[in-house]
């Protein structure tokens, strides 16, 4: 009955010819985030009886639906086991994607998929054709509940010892799923509140799964693909799943070395030893890849590494992925662009291909269109709440990279802070072009083109 329920409804919207494959995104999210809120209300959903407050539930349901993982109450010890439970749906249906997740119920009840759904579910994971899109969908779906359900068997087995075996085990599936998703919601918070995964700073099974599954969900299905497809030959990788991989691991390892050559040498972090250092290092360089968890307390991370943060935050993951932010890609594009420019060339090249000029186009926007809501947002926080602009704009990056690393302000922000956030999630989720299309929708392009004009640039 639910099923059928769940199909009749969403088919109408999917079929409707006015409605444009953006716009299915964008306000199949916003049904998403309304549903979580109106279902977070409920009395039994918080452990104190009577329900969250209206605005409380609507940031816990955009952040959990935009796997950012900010939060303003701790997680455990606020929400009940409902309230848990309604927070992993948000943030499992929000990473794989909405319509990821409608086509999975179609799949089910093995109903017919036609070319317009074909092409909402293109652009939702970002997928070059529509030729082969259903089966992709499928080896997305199975990859993805084996490597959570593997995460969480690893976890399980550091979890039960310490929190019992039913504990034990939903800790595991919660913290797998949230770190796939690259959500950054925890259950650590029994002992001391916000506290994320600092308890383990120095456990390597608990900090390497939670790396690996923050890395593979922010990976993009396109490059799970290829590697199930081709295995370790990297040539017959698309040019996208080359670029993802080797900007990826330069990320990673850049940052990995930042902070354990610098950060973690500074003297507020002399009671770590030399392998809690190195842990903390890796993890604090794979994190703000939009997965938000930490296991040290970033308030006490120096103004230089808040900064390298900021920017890995607004980098986020890559393409078709669980993760936000920008994008991978679009940093490699500008990069490889720049270096076009500096070496004379007339295009971009690398891998022996040629990267389109639309897609510099592209890059070029979804950056500046980051830039200007990542600054315009942390002004306004600070402007508002007064809080110091480095603490400001560390929330902002988090939200709009759909992160949720803190370092303490959003618990503390004013309804107008957090609305600003709100939208911030919202815009890093469903993406930049994908908002703006949808708005645009409908606008077409002219085939007329002005006369050409010399314009000279720096």
């Amino acid at each position: 009955m639910l099923k059928e329920k769940l199909q009749t409804a969403f088919v109408p919207f999917w079929k409707s010819d006015r409605v444009s494959p953006a716009r299915v995104i964008i306000i199949g999210f916003l049904l998403l985030i309304l549903f979580g809120t109106a279902l977070l209300m409920l009395p039994f959903a918080t452990r104190e009886w009577g329900g969250a407050s209206f605005f409380d539930a609507l940031f816990t349901a955009t952040s959990a639906t935009c796997v950012t993982g900010l939060v303003i109450h701790d997680t455990v010890r606020y929400w009940s086991g409902f309230g848990q439970l309604v927070i992993l749906f948000l943030i499992q249906v929000g990473g794989m994607g909405v319509v990821t997740m409608a086509v999975a119920i179609f799949i089910f009840s093995g109903k017919r998929i036609g070319l317009k759904q074909r092409w909402v579910m293109q652009e939702s994971i970002s997928a070059p054709q529509v030729g082969g899109i259903v089966r992709m969908t499928g080896f997305i779906l199975k990859t993805a509940f084996a490597i959570e359900g593997l995460g969480a068997a690893i976890l399980a087995l550091r979890f039960c010892p310490r929190f019992g075996p039913w504990r034990g085990l939903w800790y595991a599936v919660f913290h797998a799923v949230s770190a796939f998703c690259n959500a950054g919601f925890d259950l650590m918070g029994r002992e001391a509140p916000f506290s994320s995964l600092t308890a383990y700073v120095g456990d390597p099974a608990v900090n390497l799964v939670v790396m690996l599954l923050i890395v593979v969900g922010g990976l993009g299905f396109l490059t799970w693909q290829d590697i199930a497809s081709h295995r370790f030959r990297f040539k017959e990788y698309r040019l996208q799943s080359k670029l993802i991989l080797v900007t990826t691991a330069a990320l990673l390892l850049s940052g990995f070395l930042f902070f354990l050559f610098y950060e973690f040498r500074l003297p507020q972090w002399s009671g770590l030893s030399r392998g809690e250092k190195a842990l903390a290092a890796l993890f604090q360089s794979v994190t703000p890849r939009t997965a938000g968890f930490n296991t040290v307390d970033l308030s006490q991370l120096s103004e230089p590494s808040q900064l390298l943060t900021i920017l890995l935050m607004l980098t986020g993951g890559s393409p078709g992925s669980t993760a936000g932010g920008f994008k991978t890609t679009t940093l490699a594009v500008l990069l490889l662009s720049a270096a076009a420019v500096f070496q004379r060339r007339r295009s971009a090249q690398c891998f022996g291909r040629r990267v389109q000029e639309s897609a510099l186009q592209s890059a070029c926007a979804i950056f500046l269109l980051y830039l200007l809501l990542f600054l315009a947002g942390g002004m306004l926080i600070c402007c508002i709440d007064r809080v110091p602009l480095m603490d400001a704009l560390f929330e902002a990056a988090s939200a709009i990279g759909t992160v949720g690393l803190s370092i303490g302000g959003t618990a503390r922000f004013s309804t107008g802070s957090r609305l600003i956030l709100i939208f911030l999630m919202y815009f890093g989720r469903v993406g930049g072009l994908t908002l703006i299309y949808a708005v645009t929708a409908g606008g077409g392009t002219s085939a007329s083109q002005f006369p050409q004009e010399q314009v000279t640039v720096g």
